[in-house]
Formats: C-alpha cells, sequence, structure tokens
C-alpha cells in the first residue's frame, strides 16, 4: 500500500523517493549538515577558545596539531591552513592572551582616576587576576617559550600591555622632585618583576600554584609598598607605639 505522505530528511532521498511517491516531503532533522560539513573543509579555522582550553588541559608543551585538530573536530589538515607550525599557533593564542592583559590592566589603571595611588593598587589586582581567571593564556604568554620576535602582532599586544604599566609608573614617579625622580624604565621593570613573580608563584590559576599562609594581593600590596617606600614615592609607615 502507498503510504499518503513520506517525509525524508536529505535532499537525495526528496529525489529518489519523489519518483515513487509524490507525496514525498523533505523535513530536515535538528542536525544542521551544512555545518557540521565545514569539520571536514581544511580552511576551517580552529575555535579561538580550543587552543587555550588545550593549553590548561596539556600544559603549552603537551599537545600536538593532530590533538588540536581531533578536539576541534576537524580536519589533520585545517591547523596548518592558518599556522605555519605549531609555534605560529602558541604565539597567535599569546597574543590573544596580551591583547586581553592589556585591557584588563588599561580598565584597572583607568588612566589614573581618581587617584593615582588607588590606581595603581587596582593594577596589581589585575595583574593577580589574569593569572589566577586565565591560567592558559598566561602559559602561553610567559612560559611557551614563544620569542616576541616570531610575530609583529605579539610584539606589539605585548608592548601595549607592558606601556599600561609603565605609564602607571611614570604617573606615580611625577608625584616626586624632579632631583628625586628615578628611572621610568628601571622602576616599571622592578615592578613587573615583584608582580609577575608573586603572581606566577602564589595566584596562578593552575596546579603549579604554590600556597601562602595570606591572601595574596595582600602580599603584593606588602611588597609594593615596601618597594615604594623605599623609593620615597609614599611616606614611610610611622612606627607603632
Amino acid at each position: 500500500r502507498r503510504a499518503d505522505a513520506v517525509f525524508v530528511t536529505s535532499p537525495q532521498l526528496l529525489k529518489d523517493l519523489q519518483a515513487l511517491n509524490p507525496h514525498t516531503f523533505f523535513y530536515p532533522n535538528v542536525a544542521d549538515g551544512a555545518h557540521f560539513a565545514r569539520a571536514m573543509d581544511p580552511a576551517e579555522p580552529l575555535p579561538p577558545e580550543l587552543e587555550a582550553e588545550l593549553i590548561a588541559e596539556k600544559g603549552p608543551a603537551g599537545f600536538t596539531f593532530a590533538d588540536a585538530a581531533r578536539s576541534a573536530g576537524v580536519s589533520s589538515a585545517a591547523p596548518y591552513r592558518h599556522y605555519r607550525d605549531r609555534d605560529a599557533l602558541m604565539a597567535d593564542v599569546a597574543r590573544r592572551g596580551f591583547e586581553l592583559f592589556g585591557e584588563r590592566l588599561g580598565r584597572a589603571w583607568n588612566e589614573g582616576k581618581p587617584d593615582p595611588f588607588k590606581s595603581f593598587e587596582g593594577l596589581g589586582r589585575a595583574y593577580l587576576e589574569f593569572a589566577r581567571q586565565e591560567p592558559a593564556y598566561y602559559s602561553a604568554m610567559f612560559e611557551a617559550g614563544v620569542p616576541l620576535s616570531a610575530d609583529p602582532a605579539l610584539r606589539q599586544a605585548s608592548d601595549h600591555a607592558f606601556a599600561v604599566l609603565r605609564n602607571a609608573t611614570e604617573a606615580l614617579i611625577d608625584t616626586l622632585p624632579k632631583e628625586n625622580r628615578p628611572p621610568a624604565l628601571m622602576m616599571s621593570l622592578h615592578i613587573w618583576a615583584l608582580s609577575h613573580g608573586i603572581a606566577s608563584l602564589f595566584g596562578r590559576g593552575d596546579a603549579g600554584r604554590r600556597s601562602v599562609p595570606m591572601p595574596v594581593e595582600d602580599l603584593l600590596e606588602a611588597g609594593l609598598l615596601v618597594y615604594l617606600r623605599g623609593l620615597g614615592v609614599l611616606e614611610p609607615a610611622k612606627p607603632t607605639k
């Protein structure tokens, strides 16, 4: 007995069965065939967040191009259409990390408003928050061994992030008499090293974090206070009776 109506889920079935039953209708299922077919297209890029997830799971040296393609559900040739090699992929992840890092530092500094010293404290907290919340990007930026010279865009993003810290440092230096002002670059590098060391040892968001008997924000704040008071940027603490 011929069916009153036939529903098919592919255009080819519609073509084949309409010859047998003119009451055959095409009804696509919930899967988007065209969308999933893109996975086999070598030109299809890897999802940006996937690379960071792989770094978080396996570390910057623990995955291959094949792992990235497999996790993305794309062909094994797809990564090579966008990256020269694995180092180029890692440089791209690091670039995106520095761009996000620079944005967060910039928001925290807010051009020193309303008060440069309070904004500077916020800058340090933003550094720690990034290390804790974005361990994959942090690892790609600072621990993957990617040279900044590998990609001009990576160099630019890195320089922009450091420029936020240097501009903030210069604002503090400007509060000193001219004859007592330390070199801005030297002071910026000192503060960066202090912030980065505390973030990497005690503030990171992965299993490499070491425990300390105090909030890591307090540890960084205390270190910055000692340093800034030593330079005369802040008045020495008054002795307690």
